[in-house]
């Protein structure tokens, strides 16, 4: 390690005095004027990674996602296009927070040593960026940092977040019994178009799909995969391409407010989506014949998708090398709709499973399933197929037609779903393949089961630390007390829930409440974040809508007139 040539470096992106940073669940993501030192930091510890890893090829993304423009991001992806290792992101925290040029060194010795790295094996990086206006620099910042400890840089450019882990894996696993495709943005295109015409092949092609792109890297991505499909198969028209990223339109903003993003009319009869920023989420809506708005976010494309594997399963007559029938399971998280959750545990007969928010966790939970679907309510999620299912969706065609049909979609969902990442045009494609399978409207996949009225609030706060959250993310541990008076004011309101967590980035911590009707929900998730802004650190204006209790737990008398 030429330590020398690393201080000289580093000195060329100095770190901002008094800046404390945290590598959390989406990496390092804030303003992008505060990133530089952050990002060639990354790139020193992705060569450390890749080292560690025996040579193995890591991911590099600069993104900060659904974020707005002047925001940006980055972070790191294993070599099979997993979040980085958690072991891992302390590391990441302690080199972006070393305070001088020998500190850094010192701890780059200091990982070294703990995980017995030889300096002799070549690392080798794979980088992308999505299209925000800082992206260049930051990439050259990243590229600094790799070139520092000798590390291979493979650029591919502007890609979607889920190409760079797609990618990634390809990389890896080529020339290997588990290769996952050709590594390239084009091998992407061309694996998963053409896994989805062989599903849709022969069938009744469905009514044009309206996409909302965010102004973002996902606006070209699916207009060149659309070409390598071909309009017979699928007839996309590409909203919102060149304005500012995630402004006023995107998969969060459709979500958060439930309404349409700026940019697209919607009527009834269309089918529209809104991806994020950099392409790994989607949600769908449309609005009814009396023009109400009708969102079909994450639970909605996890329901449809567990109900169509299991019945495939079932028509396909088969099971496991052992004879054991394909374990299919749902993970979700607490902010999963509860109608969701009754729907498939006693409808669909699908085994649910929790974890805390978090698509690492969502990913590893995932996994002990031959057939694991997770979604995160915020449309960003996939399908995990094991290698027990895949091999055994290939052992035999089927004796009837009937199995041989729905063997050959297993076969195709395999291919047509990107299984290292949660990926916006996959889950795009496989919505749009089990609705051309079913010949399903939006109406009538919506018919499924009614979501209960449910709200997403932010709350500054002076502290986002103090927060807590257990028994994943449904409740707080900590503060003392708190928990307690959400308790109170949820047995007030029928079908109610509501809790509390905070934020992986920012001083916020988030509310979310479900009740029976609309202004039910309004009022607990405005009480209770009345209640966290008063009473644990909120910081800022106060929202006039947040409502104020007593000490009692009750309204005061102003709310009560309301």
């Amino acid at each position: 390690m030429d330590t020398e040539a690393i201080k000289a470096l580093s000195a060329k992106h100095p770190r901002p005095k008094d800046a404390h940073f945290v590598y959390g669940t989406a990496g390092f993501r804030m303003l992008a004027t505060s990133l530089d030192s952050v990002v060639f930091r990354v790139g020193l510890l992705a060569a450390l990674r890749s080292k560690a890893k025996g040579g193995q090829y890591i991911g590099v993304m600069i993104t900060a996602s659904h974020n707005a423009e002047p925001d940006n991001g980055v972070k790191l992806v294993e070599p099979l296009g997993e979040m980085l290792e958690q072991s891992w992101e302390s590391y990441a925290t302690q080199l972006a927070n070393a305070a001088t040029e020998d500190a850094l060194v010192g701890a780059l010795s200091m990982i070294k040593l703990t995980e017995g790295i030889d300096w002799s094996i070549p690392a080798r990086i794979v980088v992308g960026r999505d299209t925000r206006p800082s992206g260049p620099a930051l990439v050259d910042s990243v590229k600094n940092g790799i070139a520092a400890l000798g590390g291979e840089i493979h650029d591919i450019g502007l890609v979607t977040t889920p190409q760079l882990h797609y990618v990634t894996r390809c990389l890896n696993t080529e020339g290997t019994p588990d290769a996952y495709g050709e590594p390239t943005v084009e091998g992407y295109y061309k694996k998963l178009a053409e896994a989805y015409v062989r599903i849709v092949k022969g069938k009744t092609p469905l009514t044009p799909l309206d996409v909302d792109a965010a102004n973002g890297i996902g606006a070209p991505a699916l207009e060149e995969l659309s070409k390598h499909i071909g309009d017979q198969y699928l007839s996309v028209r590409v909203h919102n391409k060149t304005g500012k990223l995630n402004h006023e339109c995107g998969a969060d903003h459709v979500k958060l407010y439930q309404k349409k993003p700026e940019g697209l009319e919607l009527k009834p009869g269309g089918r529209y989506a809104s991806l994020d920023g950099d392409a790994d989420r989607i949600v769908f809506y449309y609005v009814d014949d009396d023009n109400v708005f009708r969102l079909l976010d994450g639970d909605k494309i996890a329901t449809l998708a567990a109900g169509f594997i299991m019945e495939l399963i079932r028509k396909a007559q088969i099971s496991l090398e052992s004879g054991e029938p394909l374990k299919v399971g749902l993970v979700q998280t607490a902010y999963a709709n509860g109608s969701s959750t009754n729907y498939v545990q006693n409808v669909l007969q699908v085994p649910v499973v929790f974890t805390p928010t978090g698509v690492k966790h969502l990913h590893h939970e995932a996994e002990h399933f031959d057939v694991g679907v997770y979604f995160e309510a915020n449309g960003h999620g996939t399908v995990l197929f094991s290698k027990a299912a895949v091999k055994c969706f290939h052992a035999k065609d089927g004796v009837t037609e009937e199995e041989q049909s729905a063997i050959q979609t297993l076969r195709g969902l395999s291919d047509v779903i990107n299984q290292a990442v949660g990926d916006a045009l996959s889950d795009l494609l496989l919505v749009e393949a089990v609705l051309t399978c079913q010949g399903l409207t939006f109406p009538g996949w919506d018919q499924g089961y009614t979501d209960l009225p449910s709200r997403q609030e932010k709350v500054k706060v002076s502290n986002r630390h103090i927060f807590k959250p257990i028994k994943a993310d449904t409740e707080l541990a900590e503060p003392a007390g708190l928990q307690d008076k959400i308790n109170f004011q949820v047995a007030k309101f029928k079908n109610g829930r509501c809790f509390v967590r905070p934020s992986g980035t920012e001083d916020i911590v988030r509310v979310y409440a479900e009740a029976d009707t609309r202004d039910s929900t309004e009022q607990l998730a405005n009480i209770v974040c009345g209640i966290v802004f008063d009473q644990y650190g909120g910081v800022g204006e106060r929202p006039a809508k947040y409502h104020k209790v007593d000490e009692a737990g009750n309204l005061g008398p102003t709310i009560q007139k309301k």
